[in-house]
Protein backbone atom coordinates (compact mmCIF):
# COMPACT_ATOMS: atom_id res chain seq x y z
CA UNK A 1 0.00 0.00 0.00
CA UNK A 2 2.52 2.66 0.47
CA UNK A 3 4.58 1.71 -2.32
CA UNK A 4 1.38 2.60 -4.65
CA UNK A 5 1.06 5.82 -2.52
CA UNK A 6 4.54 6.71 -3.29
CA UNK A 7 3.76 5.95 -6.98
CA UNK A 8 0.20 7.91 -7.03
CA UNK A 9 2.54 11.07 -5.69
CA UNK A 10 5.15 10.68 -7.69
CA UNK A 11 2.64 10.65 -10.84
CA UNK A 12 0.44 13.55 -9.63
CA UNK A 13 3.57 15.78 -9.46
CA UNK A 14 4.36 14.90 -12.79
CA UNK A 15 1.01 16.02 -13.94
CA UNK A 16 1.24 19.09 -12.16
CA UNK A 17 5.23 19.62 -13.69
CA UNK A 18 3.54 19.38 -17.15
CA UNK A 19 1.04 22.19 -15.73
CA UNK A 20 4.16 24.10 -14.80
CA UNK A 21 5.93 23.39 -18.59
CA UNK A 22 2.63 24.79 -20.04
CA UNK A 23 2.19 27.82 -17.88
CA UNK A 24 5.59 29.11 -18.20
CA UNK A 25 6.41 29.82 -14.95
CA UNK A 26 9.60 30.61 -13.94
CA UNK A 27 11.11 30.00 -9.94
CA UNK A 28 13.62 31.50 -8.07
CA UNK A 29 14.32 31.37 -4.49
CA UNK A 30 15.96 33.85 -1.91
CA UNK A 31 19.04 34.69 -0.49
CA UNK A 32 21.69 31.61 -0.44
CA UNK A 33 22.36 28.68 -2.06
CA UNK A 34 22.38 25.45 0.68
CA UNK A 35 24.12 22.96 -1.70
CA UNK A 36 26.60 24.94 -3.15
CA UNK A 37 27.09 26.12 -0.59
CA UNK A 38 26.86 30.37 -1.29
CA UNK A 39 25.37 33.25 0.14
CA UNK A 40 24.55 36.98 -0.69
CA UNK A 41 23.99 38.08 3.37
CA UNK A 42 27.49 38.25 4.70
CA UNK A 43 27.00 40.91 7.67
CA UNK A 44 28.63 42.33 10.48
CA UNK A 45 28.00 44.20 14.06
CA UNK A 46 27.27 48.08 13.46
CA UNK A 47 29.89 48.42 16.22
CA UNK A 48 32.38 47.14 13.80
CA UNK A 49 31.43 48.88 10.66
CA UNK A 50 34.52 51.17 11.67
CA UNK A 51 36.58 48.17 10.23
CA UNK A 52 36.91 49.40 6.57
CA UNK A 53 38.85 46.33 5.10
CA UNK A 54 36.71 43.90 6.76
CA UNK A 55 33.00 45.69 5.27
CA UNK A 56 35.05 45.94 2.07
CA UNK A 57 36.06 41.97 2.48
CA UNK A 58 32.22 41.10 3.22
CA UNK A 59 30.92 43.08 0.45
CA UNK A 60 33.02 41.37 -2.23
CA UNK A 61 32.39 37.98 -0.67
CA UNK A 62 28.60 38.32 -1.48
CA UNK A 63 28.72 40.03 -4.70
CA UNK A 64 31.38 36.90 -5.53
CA UNK A 65 28.33 34.67 -3.69
CA UNK A 66 26.28 36.38 -5.69
CA UNK A 67 27.89 35.39 -9.02
CA UNK A 68 28.53 32.27 -7.94
CA UNK A 69 24.39 31.18 -7.34
CA UNK A 70 23.58 32.62 -10.74
CA UNK A 71 26.15 30.67 -12.56
CA UNK A 72 24.84 27.68 -10.60
CA UNK A 73 21.31 28.42 -10.84
CA UNK A 74 21.38 28.95 -14.70
CA UNK A 75 22.76 25.33 -15.03
CA UNK A 76 19.72 24.32 -13.60
CA UNK A 77 16.81 26.85 -15.32
CA UNK A 78 16.30 28.47 -12.40
CA UNK A 79 15.80 32.22 -13.22
CA UNK A 80 14.74 34.11 -10.46
CA UNK A 81 16.88 35.24 -7.39
CA UNK A 82 16.61 37.60 -4.30
CA UNK A 83 19.82 39.17 -2.82
CA UNK A 84 20.20 39.24 0.72
CA UNK A 85 19.25 42.87 1.73
CA UNK A 86 22.97 42.60 3.47
CA UNK A 87 24.56 42.86 -0.40
CA UNK A 88 26.04 46.01 1.14
CA UNK A 89 25.77 46.07 5.35
CA UNK A 90 24.51 49.11 6.63
CA UNK A 91 24.73 50.95 3.30
CA UNK A 92 21.69 53.56 3.97
CA UNK A 93 23.66 54.15 7.55
CA UNK A 94 25.11 57.54 8.04
CA UNK A 95 28.32 56.03 9.66
CA UNK A 96 29.28 53.62 6.60
CA UNK A 97 32.79 54.30 6.15
CA UNK A 98 32.89 54.85 2.48
CA UNK A 99 31.58 55.24 -1.19
CA UNK A 100 30.51 52.29 -1.92
CA UNK A 101 29.23 53.11 -5.22
CA UNK A 102 32.29 54.11 -5.77
CA UNK A 103 34.16 51.37 -4.56
CA UNK A 104 32.28 48.54 -5.89
CA UNK A 105 30.09 49.76 -8.75
CA UNK A 106 32.44 48.01 -11.33
CA UNK A 107 31.70 44.66 -9.56
CA UNK A 108 27.78 45.34 -9.35
CA UNK A 109 27.99 46.32 -12.87
CA UNK A 110 29.60 42.78 -13.94
CA UNK A 111 27.30 41.10 -11.89
CA UNK A 112 24.45 42.93 -13.80
CA UNK A 113 26.39 42.08 -17.00
CA UNK A 114 26.28 38.02 -15.89
CA UNK A 115 22.54 38.31 -14.58
CA UNK A 116 21.26 39.82 -18.13
CA UNK A 117 23.29 37.08 -19.67
CA UNK A 118 21.98 34.27 -18.04
CA UNK A 119 18.47 35.46 -18.16
CA UNK A 120 18.06 35.73 -14.45
CA UNK A 121 15.55 38.54 -12.76
CA UNK A 122 16.98 39.82 -9.59
CA UNK A 123 15.06 41.17 -6.36
CA UNK A 124 15.40 42.67 -2.85
CA UNK A 125 13.16 42.55 0.02
CA UNK A 126 13.25 44.84 2.82
CA UNK A 127 12.44 43.35 6.22
CA UNK A 128 9.22 44.35 8.36
CA UNK A 129 11.49 47.52 9.72
CA UNK A 130 10.80 49.43 6.63
CA UNK A 131 7.57 51.22 7.31
CA UNK A 132 7.43 54.55 5.21
CA UNK A 133 3.94 54.62 6.29
CA UNK A 134 4.90 54.75 9.88
CA UNK A 135 3.97 58.15 12.22
CA UNK A 136 7.18 58.10 13.37
CA UNK A 137 8.84 60.19 11.25
CA UNK A 138 12.64 59.13 12.37
CA UNK A 139 11.40 55.65 10.89
CA UNK A 140 10.17 56.99 7.69
CA UNK A 141 13.64 58.48 7.18
CA UNK A 142 15.49 55.28 8.27
CA UNK A 143 13.17 53.58 5.89
CA UNK A 144 13.45 55.70 3.15
CA UNK A 145 17.31 55.72 3.01
CA UNK A 146 17.22 52.17 2.77
CA UNK A 147 14.86 51.79 -0.14
CA UNK A 148 16.99 54.71 -1.64
CA UNK A 149 20.12 52.31 -0.80
CA UNK A 150 18.43 49.24 -2.55
CA UNK A 151 17.43 51.87 -5.75
CA UNK A 152 20.94 52.72 -6.31
CA UNK A 153 21.99 49.40 -5.82
CA UNK A 154 19.93 48.00 -8.52
CA UNK A 155 21.23 51.13 -10.71
CA UNK A 156 24.62 49.56 -10.89
CA UNK A 157 23.49 46.04 -11.55
CA UNK A 158 21.69 47.71 -14.42
CA UNK A 159 18.58 45.48 -14.70
CA UNK A 160 15.88 47.19 -16.01
CA UNK A 161 13.50 44.34 -14.32
CA UNK A 162 14.38 43.88 -10.96
CA UNK A 163 11.93 44.25 -8.14
CA UNK A 164 12.24 45.67 -4.93
CA UNK A 165 9.59 43.96 -3.11
CA UNK A 166 7.98 45.76 0.18
CA UNK A 167 4.99 45.18 2.50
CA UNK A 168 2.96 48.07 4.11
CA UNK A 169 4.04 48.05 7.50
CA UNK A 170 1.18 48.86 10.15
CA UNK A 171 -2.05 50.04 9.69
CA UNK A 172 -1.68 52.00 13.03
CA UNK A 173 -4.92 54.34 14.01
CA UNK A 174 -7.00 54.17 10.76
CA UNK A 175 -6.12 51.89 7.77
CA UNK A 176 -7.47 54.46 5.00
CA UNK A 177 -5.04 57.61 6.32
CA UNK A 178 -2.40 54.60 6.98
CA UNK A 179 -2.46 53.99 3.12
CA UNK A 180 -2.69 57.56 2.58
CA UNK A 181 0.11 58.49 4.50
CA UNK A 182 2.28 55.59 2.78
CA UNK A 183 1.42 56.85 -0.42
CA UNK A 184 2.36 60.75 0.45
CA UNK A 185 5.80 59.61 1.60
CA UNK A 186 6.41 57.69 -1.18
CA UNK A 187 5.15 59.36 -4.49
CA UNK A 188 7.79 61.77 -4.87
CA UNK A 189 10.51 58.89 -4.92
CA UNK A 190 11.04 58.11 -8.56
CA UNK A 191 13.93 56.58 -7.98
CA UNK A 192 12.50 54.07 -5.78
CA UNK A 193 9.26 53.69 -7.67
CA UNK A 194 11.29 52.78 -10.64
CA UNK A 195 11.53 49.47 -8.89
CA UNK A 196 9.04 48.97 -6.17
CA UNK A 197 6.10 46.42 -5.89
CA UNK A 198 3.88 46.22 -2.97
CA UNK A 199 3.41 42.71 -1.41
CA UNK A 200 0.02 41.24 0.77
CA UNK A 201 0.96 40.45 4.43
CA UNK A 202 -0.95 37.89 6.65
CA UNK A 203 -2.14 40.25 8.73
CA UNK A 204 -2.54 43.98 8.04
CA UNK A 205 -2.89 44.43 4.20
CA UNK A 206 -4.83 41.88 1.91
CA UNK A 207 -4.40 41.99 -2.04
CA UNK A 208 -7.37 44.61 -2.35
CA UNK A 209 -6.00 46.87 -0.53
CA UNK A 210 -2.47 46.50 -1.47
CA UNK A 211 -3.46 46.83 -5.00
CA UNK A 212 -5.46 50.10 -4.67
CA UNK A 213 -2.45 51.65 -3.73
CA UNK A 214 0.08 49.95 -6.04
CA UNK A 215 -2.36 51.70 -8.54
CA UNK A 216 -2.49 55.38 -6.96
CA UNK A 217 1.46 55.02 -7.20
CA UNK A 218 1.61 53.14 -10.70
CA UNK A 219 3.71 50.55 -9.53
CA UNK A 220 3.27 46.60 -9.51
CA UNK A 221 1.30 44.53 -6.45
CA UNK A 222 2.98 40.96 -5.88
CA UNK A 223 0.06 38.52 -4.54
CA UNK A 224 1.79 36.46 -1.91
CA UNK A 225 -0.24 33.34 -1.57
CA UNK A 226 0.73 31.73 1.59
CA UNK A 227 0.03 35.31 3.39
CA UNK A 228 -3.43 35.45 0.89
CA UNK A 229 -4.37 32.05 3.01
CA UNK A 230 -4.69 33.51 6.36
CA UNK A 231 -5.81 37.07 5.13
CA UNK A 232 -7.77 36.58 1.76
CA UNK A 233 -9.32 40.03 2.04
CA UNK A 234 -12.54 38.32 0.81
CA UNK A 235 -10.96 37.05 -2.31
CA UNK A 236 -10.33 33.86 -3.66
CA UNK A 237 -6.54 33.38 -4.93
CA UNK A 238 -7.68 33.44 -8.44
CA UNK A 239 -9.48 36.83 -7.58
CA UNK A 240 -6.09 38.17 -5.88
CA UNK A 241 -4.37 36.86 -9.35
CA UNK A 242 -7.09 38.89 -11.51
CA UNK A 243 -6.22 41.74 -9.35
CA UNK A 244 -2.24 42.09 -9.01
CA UNK A 245 -0.97 40.57 -12.53
CA UNK A 246 -2.44 43.42 -14.92
CA UNK A 247 -0.73 45.96 -12.34
CA UNK A 248 2.48 44.71 -13.63
CA UNK A 249 1.19 45.88 -18.02
CA UNK A 250 2.30 49.26 -16.46
CA UNK A 251 6.21 48.19 -16.18
CA UNK A 252 6.15 45.74 -18.74
CA UNK A 253 8.10 43.27 -17.15
CA UNK A 254 6.52 39.25 -16.06
CA UNK A 255 4.10 39.81 -12.99
CA UNK A 256 6.20 37.74 -9.94
CA UNK A 257 4.07 36.57 -6.93
CA UNK A 258 5.61 34.39 -4.11
CA UNK A 259 5.01 30.80 -2.99
CA UNK A 260 5.31 29.08 0.67
CA UNK A 261 3.61 26.58 2.78
CA UNK A 262 2.85 26.72 6.71
CA UNK A 263 5.71 25.06 8.89
CA UNK A 264 2.97 22.80 10.72
CA UNK A 265 5.18 22.37 14.17
CA UNK A 266 4.97 26.41 13.90
CA UNK A 267 2.65 29.52 14.76
CA UNK A 268 0.93 30.51 12.04
CA UNK A 269 2.97 32.84 9.01
CA UNK A 270 6.47 30.08 9.44
CA UNK A 271 7.72 29.09 6.48
CA UNK A 272 7.85 25.22 5.80
CA UNK A 273 11.22 23.77 4.60
CA UNK A 274 9.06 23.07 1.13
CA UNK A 275 5.86 23.56 -0.57
CA UNK A 276 3.43 21.46 0.21
CA UNK A 277 1.72 19.73 -2.92
CA UNK A 278 -1.79 21.48 -2.32
CA UNK A 279 -0.08 25.22 -2.36
CA UNK A 280 1.66 24.28 -5.49
CA UNK A 281 -1.79 23.04 -7.05
CA UNK A 282 -3.90 25.47 -5.75
CA UNK A 283 -1.48 28.37 -7.30
CA UNK A 284 -1.05 26.67 -10.82
CA UNK A 285 -5.09 26.08 -10.95
CA UNK A 286 -5.78 30.06 -10.05
CA UNK A 287 -3.44 30.93 -12.27
CA UNK A 288 -5.66 29.73 -15.30
CA UNK A 289 -2.70 29.36 -17.59
CA UNK A 290 -0.87 32.83 -17.21
CA UNK A 291 2.38 33.42 -17.50
CA UNK A 292 4.54 34.59 -14.26
CA UNK A 293 7.73 34.57 -11.62
CA UNK A 294 7.29 32.19 -8.69
CA UNK A 295 9.64 33.26 -5.48
CA UNK A 296 9.99 30.24 -3.65
CA UNK A 297 10.14 30.89 -0.21
CA UNK A 298 10.71 27.69 1.68
CA UNK A 299 13.51 27.40 4.22
CA UNK A 300 14.78 24.66 1.86
CA UNK A 301 15.77 27.15 -0.64
CA UNK A 302 16.74 25.42 -3.88
CA UNK A 303 15.90 22.01 -2.52
CA UNK A 304 12.17 23.29 -2.38
CA UNK A 305 12.23 23.50 -5.83
CA UNK A 306 12.68 19.83 -6.85
CA UNK A 307 8.97 18.89 -6.19
CA UNK A 308 7.98 21.57 -8.38
CA UNK A 309 10.25 20.70 -11.16
CA UNK A 310 13.82 21.59 -10.85
CA UNK A 311 16.04 19.10 -10.94
CA UNK A 312 19.87 20.09 -9.30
Amino acid sequence: MRRTGAREKVNTFGTVREVYKRSVIRLGYPTKNLTIPAGTNRTCRLANLHDVEKVRTLIRENIEGLMTIMRWNAERGIQLFRMGQAMIPFASHPDFPYDWEDEHGDELRQAGRLARELSIRLSMHPGQYIQPGSLKPEVVERSLAELRYVARLFDLIGSSDSVLVLHMGGAYEDRATTARRFAGVMHSETEVLRYLALENDERVWSVPEIVETANYLGIPAVTDAFHHDLNPGGRTLQEAFDLSLPTWKTRGDRPKLHLSSQDPEKQPGAHAYCVDFGDWRALVDALCGRETDVMVEAKGKEHALVPLGIEL
